[in-house]
Order: structure tokens, then sequence, then C-alpha cells
């Protein structure tokens, strides 16, 4: 019964707003419009889409060798979560004074405010970036500080009329400030500045005077995230963790030092998955506009942190619910730091054989100015620190907002919420807003997550009447404004940006090789395994998914492949299959002419443009939204909605985001629909408790000054600006005693402002001119007396 039904609503699914303008442009080739009017019928069944689900007693997924097995790699996960959690928040990770958690603070998202800003993004077509003036006129660039004027990037006469005029449109992003990046030279062990040759950079300056760079995409929260396959907006950090980079299969050279034998070491490939979270971290410490100086590898950070104190800057809750068994700190005496080192973490929570050879060093050296060999703790520490940031990152897990928490009806309908956050769940399925932010991290992303759930109950998403293929494929295909397209799961374009702006998920690898899944299922399609770095893609099966590739159907059609183009029997079983008359792919013969037909309609990519669908738990904490940060409250996140996004791009999902009538012109839908994803977020985030609570840290947030000028100076080097900060301080188990504040909030004029100290009500406080006593501190200089004073200014 459920293919059938499945197999219905995947098209009904597609139709069911054949009405709109956005439906005829996705069909305005040969022969749609006969295919369209054949399905009509099923246009009904579609109206309500997939229940939201909670997220409560859903298991993380899990990492097959980490911590099980005959042979683990981590012997001992709690010291390997400390470790993740104090590597996740120490300052002296990066270059100059960033963290990780410097853009993933609160509720896992950034709340800066303040040179946040970067010209054109990663828009290819831009040679020479210039940043945008305000949308009243007033000049903006680095140093800059956002206000409510500044959101929407892209503003209508009428937000919700999808054709009044545009009357404000900027290409910048609302993102992270970083690192003042400069040439690596050296690291010195214990010592967390990085001898950099800095520089003002090109572009992010002020009258010749250096600031931070900034990121060219908004910074998604890190909360949940273990439950996404990929990570990153454009899927880059790979679902296999090969041990020394983001890429898994891709990296021919990645691998692991082990001891095998007794004096005897080799390097072995890791293979671990599930573990895109170890992928993403190696990231952004070796990015020189994030957190590191140019060519800076993960290995000399852990030539640095090995006989350092973790948090040795940085004050420790006496509570901390990671950390309180390490930590300095006695009730109500702040300490900083942890009563360890950096390399006793490593040996506690790591098997022997990636640390502890004592030979002759085979590992290579610094690209720098440091002659000597990186010894095996060093040349490992990528593996190191992307396992503990996995294993700690793991532990954020959101499962207790509201609808969690609210009692259920016999048809698994929240019945506690209050009646207008009710109202809005039933716009969220109605809006089909459901279709991409499915299942109980409420996006498709959470691809293992969400397969597991319908491989033990096939209605979990639906009933009798609706269902939507959830699998394990990472690929499918969708109807889209072009015509019909291959997707990768969990990605989508929704037309925020026009379909250039930024290729997302589109563009391609150092490798050379497309990041998308879909792109590479076409040349397996085609027989060309050479065109397949990503050993998922071989797995597809295609009659899992939306809408088929080939059926084994004498006439020929203009969507899918038949006997009269070649067709045979997919190399899969076809048990619990979405669709099984979709069980067939095109021969690979007929698959390679279309590919290279000037008039391709089946075998065609929807990546370019797209991003990962984020989720929405937590949603009303973590503006600012979207890939480009370019809205900065959920009311301007349904005003984009409800007009059907800003640009027509080609793979914009033709079911999902198209102009929404009944939004347009009912206020309190709206509002219904923003209670409802006010129902998503957990107290606990809200208020920074276990697991969510966190070591004192020193945001670098702009420079002395504004965008016209700014204080030169910096300890690191004169041509730099001072830095300012946002302090956020030390909270224990039992978390804050204010709410984080959303960022609308913190737009707010004189939100920001200085602060007597770093207990002051409101979530961020200020603290001014401690440039100079920051930096120096992380040089190695005395550090401040101990106690809760905020830094010198």
């Amino acid at each position: 019964m459920r293919g059938a039904a499945a197999r219905t609503v995947a098209f009904a699914r597609t139709f069911a707003f054949a009405r709109t303008v956005a439906f005829a442009r996705a069909f305005a080739f040969a022969g749609a419009i006969a295919f369209a009017s054949a399905l009509a019928p099923l246009a009904a069944a579609a109206h309500f889409g997939p229940l939201p689900v909670s997220l409560q007693g859903v298991p993380v997924p899990e990492v097959p060798g980490l911590v099980d097995g005959a042979d683990p790699i981590v012997v001992d996960a709690d010291a390997a979560v400390a470790l993740g959690k104090a590597l996740f928040w120490d300052v002296n990770v990066g270059s100059d004074g960033i963290a990780c958690a410097s853009c993933h603070f609160h509720a896992g998202a950034d709340g800066r405010v303040k040179n946040a800003l970067s010209p054109s993004g990663k828009d290819p077509g831009v040679p020479a970036p210039f940043f945008e003036a305000s949308p009243g006129g007033a000049p903006r660039g680095p140093n800059y500080r956002l206000t409510p004027a500044d959101f929407p990037f892209h503003q209508r006469s009428d937000p919700f009329n999808p054709v009044a005029p545009v009357t404000y449109a900027s290409d910048d992003v609302a993102s992270s400030s970083g690192s003042f990046g400069g040439a690596f030279e050296a690291v010195t062990p214990g010592v967390s500045d990085d001898a950099c040759a800095r520089q003002p950079d090109a572009q992010f300056q002020v009258s010749g005077v250096g600031t931070r760079r900034a990121m060219a995409r908004n910074a998604p929260t890190v909360i949940n995230a273990v439950f996404s396959y990929r990570q990153f907006w454009d899927g880059a950090a790979s679902h296999v963790f090969n041990g020394s980079s983001a890429w898994g299969d891709r990296d021919a050279n990645a691998g692991v030092w082990v001891e095998t034998s007794p004096g005897v070491v080799a390097k072995q490939r890791l293979d671990l998955v599930n573990a895109s979270l170890a992928s993403q971290a190696l990231g952004p410490p070796v990015s020189p506009i994030e957190m590191g100086c140019e060519a800076r590898t993960l290995a000399d950070v852990g030539r640095k942190l090995a006989p350092m104190a973790p948090l040795a800057v940085q004050k420790v809750h006496w509570s901390d619910s990671v950390l309180a068994p390490l930590a300095h700190s006695t009730p109500g005496h702040l300490r900083e730091g942890l009563a360890t080192t950096y390399g006793a973490l490593i040996q506690q929570a790591f098997a022997p054989r990636y640390w502890a050879y004592a030979g002759a060093p085979a590992f290579g050296q610094p690209s720098g100015t440091d002659p000597t060999p990186y010894t095996q703790l060093e040349a490992n520490f990528p593996m190191f620190f992307g396992l503990a940031l996995q294993m700690y990152e793991s532990t954020l897990v959101s499962d207790a907002s509201p609808f969690d928490l609210s009692a259920r009806d016999a048809n698994g309908v929240p019945i506690d919420l209050s009646p207008s956050a009710q109202q809005g769940m039933d716009t969220f399925r109605t809006a089909h807003c459901n279709l991409c932010h499915i299942g109980p991290v409420f996006t498709s992303q959470a691809i293992a997550t969400n397969a597991a759930l319908v491989a033990a109950d096939p209605l979990a998403f639906g009933n009798e009447t609706f269902a939507v293929s959830t699998s394990t494929n990472v690929v499918t295909r969708m109807s889209v404004v072009g015509g019909f397209g291959f997707i990768d799961t969990g990605f989508a374009s929704n037309g925020v940006t026009p379909n250039d702006a930024d290729p997302g998920v589109g563009g391609l690898d150092p490798f050379g090789f497309p990041l998308s899944f879909a792109a590479q299922y076409l040349e397996h399609l085609a027989g060309h395994p050479a065109g397949v770095v990503d050993r998922e893609v071989d797995d597809v099966r295609p009659c899992d998914l939306d809408l088929p590739i080939a059926r084994d159907v004498a006439t020929a059609h203009p969507a899918y492949f038949t006997q009269v183009e070649g067709v045979v029997a997919q190399s899969q079983g076809t048990a619990g299959c979405f669709d099984p008359t979709g069980a067939f792919v095109p021969t690979p013969a007929a698959a390679a002419a279309e590919l290279q037909s000037p008039t391709n309609t089946k075998m065609r990519s929807a990546a370019p443009n797209s991003f990962k669908i984020p989720t929405l738990r937590n949603v009303e904490l973590t503006g600012p939204y979207m890939h480009d940060g370019s809205m900065a409250t959920l009311e301007q996140v349904i005003e984009f909605y409800t007009r059907g996004g800003n640009f027509e791009t080609d793979g914009k999902h033709f079911g999902s985001v198209f102009p929404q009538v009944a939004l347009r012109f009912d206020p309190a839908l709206r509002q219904g629909l923003i209670d409802f994803l006010e129902s998503l977020t957990d107290e606990r985030v809200r208020f920074e408790r276990a697991p969510f609570d966190h070591p004192e840290i020193w945001i670098p947030a702009g420079h002395r000054g504004d965008e016209i000028a700014v204080n030169a100076g910096h300890p690191l080097d004169a041509s730099l600006a001072q830095d300012e900060y946002v302090y956020v301080p030390p909270v224990g188990a039992d978390g804050r005693a204010t709410p984080l504040p959303t960022f609308e909030e913190l737009l707010a004029p004189g939100h920001a402002a200085p602060a007597a100290g770093p207990f002051a009500t409101g979530a961020l406080a200020l603290a001014l001119g401690a440039a100079g006593s920051l930096a120096a501190r992380r040089r190695g200089a005395p550090r401040r007396p101990p106690g809760d004073a905020p830094p010198p200014r």
C-alpha cells in the first residue's frame, strides 16, 4: 500500500500548485503540459504534507570503529569529549585569537553585528568585489555596524508581493569576522599567537589600516549538526572522515600515522562514516580568512597546543558540565584553564598507536621557518582535533523544545502548543515547508536519521494518502523551475540569490571534482566511473527517487527514459521501493547521449546555487538567516517565502517555494507560523544550560572606530586595527540567569554598549580597550590575576 500511495503523492506534490505562475515556467518545454494534465487529478492528495515529529529518543548516528569494536580509536570517550569542548572554545587554537566558538557562540551560531560584512560572497562573476551602500545610501565596508535598516538585503515595495518593484538589492553577505591572515612563519610551543608576516588585506582595510577578514557565507548553528550527512552550506565536509582532511574519499593523500608494531609506523587511511563533523572541523583552523595564517597546518597547531593547558587564558565555570573535574575554579571563584595539557588529554583519549611512537621522526616538517620535524602526535593532530570536536558536538543535541515535550493525540499531533502555534504547524504543512524541513531535525539533510525512522515505520512522515521518499539515497530527482533535475538530498535552491551569485553545492572541490552528488550521479548513469568520487553515489537506488529517471514502458515520455531510448533494470534489489515502476535506469549509451544533447531535459543537475537545508530548531536565536545572512528576523523569512523567493533560479524546487496567497493576505497565519517556529526553541539553549554551557571567551567583534576610520596599532602589527571584543562570560551546567537575545535584539541601537563587568545584564557585554592586554596574555605575558573582573580598559 505504501508504494502506491507514496508514488501517487510523489507526483501530486509536484503539481499541487499548478495554478501558480511558477508552474507554467517550470514546465515550459515540449510535452510537459500533457504530462501535467495526466497527473492533475492527484493534486488534492498533496495538500497537508508530512507531520513534524519529536527528536526525543532519536539516536545520534553512530561512527563504527570510533569508540567500539576490538580496537577502537578512542579509548576514553569522556576525555575525548573534554578535549573537544576545550579545543572548540579555546582562543589559542587560532593564529590570532579566533576559536571555533568565535563563530558559533550564540545558540551555536554567530550574533556579532560589527565587521560582519563580506562583499559579493562567493560570486565567481565579480572579479573585484565591493561593498554595497546601505538602503539609505550610506557607505558600508569593513568595520561597519549592521543596523535593522540594512535588512533584508533584497527589498520590495510590498514584501509579500512577488511582482512588487525591487527597492533595494545587495549581494553583500552578513557573516563572521575572522583572522587578519598573513603568511605563516612558525609557532612556538605553548605560545598562542603565531608568527606570521601580517599586513593589511587589500579588501578588508579602512584607509590602509588592516581589519579582520569576513567569511563569504553565514555561520550556521552547530547544535544538532551531528545529524547532518554533510557539513558546510555547500556540503564540502565529507560524510566520510579520512583522518587528515575534510575531503573524505576525494583526498588520495589522506591518512594517519599508526604504530603497527613496536618501532614500526605506517600511514593508514581512516574510513569513518557518519563523521562529517570531524571532516568539517579541519577546515576553519587552516583557513586564512577564518582562523589561521596562510599555509599553517593542523600539525603546526598541534605543536603549539600540546604543552599548553587547555583554555589557558579563559575562565572555566566550576560546574561546567564537561570540564568541571579538570577546572582550577572552585565554587565562587573562577579561574583560568584546566589542570592538564592538551598533549596529556590526547594521550588519555586516544589509543597509543596514534601518538606513542618514540623513534626517529618520519612525519615531515613545517612549511614555515621551523626546521624541526613533526612528532607522531603533532602529525596526527588533525585526527585528534577532528574526532574530539565530533564527539563534543555530538553532545549538542537540542531535543527538549515545547514542541518535543508536548503531549500528542492519537494522530501524533502535539496538543500542548498554543492555538496559534498549532495553527502555525498546520500552515507549515500546507505551505509545503515540511518537504524540505522534514523529520525530527527539520531538515532532509538528516539522511541517516530520516531513513532509519521510515525503515522502522513506513508512514513516519505521512499516512496512507501521503508519503515522501525518505531513503539513504544521497540524490533524488524532482521538478524544479528549469524543468526536471537531479538534486543532492538535503540541498535546495530557494531563490535567495540569482543563479550565478554563489555555486553552492554546484561548485568544485580543490581537486577539480564536483561537490554535488547529483552531478556525479549523471556521470554514473552515463557509464563514466571516473566522474564519481564519492562512493555513496554508486549506491543510489533509482526506485527511491522522487521522480523516476526511467520506466520499462514502450511509449516515449518527455520526463523519463523508456524502451524507446533503452532502459535496464536497476542493479539493486527492489524490496521496499518507493516507486517500484521506477526501478530502471537508462542504458549508459542512452544516458550519455542525453547528457550531451543540446535539448537535454532528462539528465540535468539542479545543483548550481543550491545550499544545505538548515535545521529549524532554535531558529529564533540563530539569525541572521540564509546562506548569505540576508534576513534578520523570522518575519523577513516569512515574507520571503510568502512571495515565493527573490529570484526564479533554475534549480528552485517547484513544489516547495512558490507564492503563498493565503499567507500574503492573512497576518494571523503568518504569526501562527512564527509561533510554531518559536516552539522549536529548547530552553536549555536559550539559557545555555547543560550541555550548552561553556567557558568564557572574548570574541573580536570589530575594531575601534567605524567604517570610515579605525585605530591602528594592534599588538600583532602596528598596521592592523585594534580589536573590540564581545565578552561572553563562563556558564556552568545550570545556565545563565538571562535569556539569549534574538539577532533582531542584538541589532538594536545601544544593545552592545560597554558594560561594567562580564556579568552585566544581557547576553553580550562589549569590552572595549582590551586588545593590548589580551594579545599580550596570549603571547605568554603574565596572566591577569584570578577573579571575575573584565579585561582592563
